[in-house]
């Protein structure tokens, strides 16, 4: 036996390796969850606009003529989604969806004779950009 008392413990190099492989681990996850946010803000935005359309449409059969005013159609968009009418008439509407967390991501739709709003160019079809 030996006169050297035995410790038990990590080494320095150990403890390197651990700090390592954590850093790498935590390179990789954070813009994976980046990237699954803004999918997700951007599913919301496009269900919210999906959503309006059937607002619209039951606005529409009791008044004849869609409404560019929100709280007219007992609507709630998802939180942090912004829905906008830049118009409606009796022949078609247009609505944006922004989210602040999305950054310069916006939805669009138009319908009928509503001029479409960028980046939205078929009639029907929401298009986010």
């Amino acid at each position: 036996m030996s006169n050297r008392a035995r410790h038990s413990g990590f080494t320095l190099v150990e403890l390197m390796v651990v700090v390592v492989v954590l850093g790498v681990l935590v390179a990789i996850a954070i813009p994976k969850f980046s990237n699954t946010k803004a999918k997700a803000i951007d599913a919301s935005m496009k269900s919210d606009l999906r959503n309006l359309a059937s607002a619209q449409e039951g606005y529409y059969y009791t008044n004849a003529v869609y409404t560019a005013v929100v709280p007219n159609l007992n609507y709630l968009s998802s939180p942090g989604v912004t829905i906008t009418i830049p118009e409606a008439t009796a022949g078609g509407w247009s609505g944006v969806a922004t989210s602040p967390t999305a950054g310069a991501i916006k939805c669009a739709v138009f319908f009928g004779t509503a001029a479409p709003v960028a980046p939205a160019t078929v009639e029907g079809q929401i298009a986010c950009g």
